[in-house]
């Protein structure tokens, strides 16, 4: 009897530390990760990072429509379909591996007549899809005649299908980024150029949109960029590209709109603006997986000057707790800088810039960031943002 009971605890301690050892095969792997670029010829670059042995590398350049360079990526909900703000095109791709990625189709920009002319500066610069169905696509022109956002169908694999509606935001509008609420109710949009933050609810049965309100920046030369919400959506941040800073507001419980708490942390070192007036425009603000920390950039306008990274430590209801750090970036990040914080672990954060062409990944650990592999790519233009795949 003593020797079946040795023999049944030595098999549970074998069958433990096989599962613990496959536990930590599946934890540690290759990651693919796929990025655009910001000029002509159009490609998809993916990439792989080993977080074993800390290394990037190179595994696929896919050839896309070359005038369709995509500026801002994004995954359906299933990972099995990219879409692409493409210069003057909204364009969809099949993901069948990270290595075959197939075009499925293009389509011009709604709204405004003028938009889609060759000689306007208008070009699709953002592009949001729904993770519940009907899975619309939601894209933001920008620059000029940029005064409305485009709702996109897709069809069965996923693809861009139809445009459903172009709703109206302002003349002077100029939105960059957008978020839903955790229940894809609500949809947030800021506003550079009508210095603005855009409510708008979802349909639940269409997925288009109808005007809440909106609110004014808290000062005029805000411009807010790019927002993200909290985990639990009470919290609503808005990274303001020209004030250089992280801005924070409450979203009322009854009406979902957001209201400015007077709270605001710098994206870019106290007295910088003073100093370099005009020098520095802050980029995107993004939620770690876990919803705990919070990451935003900013980028300098000159290669002599670099850009930086900030983290925020989140309490309850996402209330920001402290300024964790305000890193300098290794360059100035071009039009880029983008942090892509992996989706489903705090532990790594992708990094792009296009002033060199590169990305980069980093190590969150105990609330310090450290570099740990670099890729550069010598592609025109390479380096908007990353978006992970596995």
């Amino acid at each position: 009897m003593l020797k079946t009971s040795q023999s049944l605890r030595a098999i549970r301690l074998q069958l433990h530390n096989t599962s613990s050892h496959w536990q930590r095969q599946q934890a540690r792997m290759k990651h693919h990760l796929m990025i655009g670029t910001w000029t002509p010829p159009g490609a998809i670059f993916t990439v792989a990072f080993d977080d074993e042995k800390l290394s990037l590398e190179l595994v696929k350049r896919t050839e896309i429509p070359k005038d369709e360079p995509i500026s801002w990526m994004t995954f359906s909900h299933d990972r099995k379909t990219i879409y692409g703000a493409g210069m003057k095109k909204w364009n969809s791709f099949n993901v069948n591996s990270p290595t075959d990625i197939v075009h499925h189709s293009s389509h011009p920009m709604g709204g405004h007549p003028k938009a889609n002319d060759a000689d306007t500066k208008t070009r699709a610069i953002f592009v949001l899809a729904a993770n519940k169905p009907p899975y619309n696509v939601y894209g933001n022109p920008f620059y000029d005649f940029a005064g409305y956002g485009n709702v996109f169908s897709v069809d069965d694999k996923g693809g861009l299908k139809e445009n459903v509606q172009n709703y109206p935001y302002q003349d002077n509008t100029a939105i960059h980024g957008m978020v839903f609420d955790k229940d894809e109710e609500y949809l947030y949009s800021a506003d550079m150029w009508a210095n603005k933050v855009w409510t708008h609810k979802k349909d639940a049965t269409t997925g288009q949109l109808t005007l809440v309100s909106s609110v004014d920046a808290p000062a005029s030369n805000d411009h807010p960029r790019w927002v993200e919400l909290s985990a639990d959506s009470r919290t609503l941040y808005a990274l303001m590209e020209s004030g250089n800073r992280l801005c924070t507001y409450t979203i009322d419980p009854s009406t979902h709109e957001p209201i400015y708490n007077n709270d605001s942390y710098p994206l870019i070192p106290p007295g910088h603006g003073e100093l370099y007036p005009k020098m520095y425009r802050s980029d995107v603000v993004f939620t770690s997986s876990s919803g705990k920390y919070l990451f935003a950039t900013a980028r300098s306008n000159s290669p002599k000057l670099t850009g930086y990274i900030a983290a925020f430590k989140l309490g309850e209801g996402g209330k920001i707790e402290r300024q964790i750090c305000l890193n300098p970036t290794p360059t100035s990040g071009g039009h880029s800088n983008a942090v892509s914080p992996c989706p489903w672990s705090d532990e790594w954060i992708a990094m792009c810039d296009d002033e060199v062409g590169f990305v980069e990944i980093y190590r969150w650990k105990d609330e310090f960031l450290g570099r740990v592999a670099r890729l550069d790519i010598k592609e025109p233009g390479f380096g908007m943002n990353a978006i992970w795949y596995d």
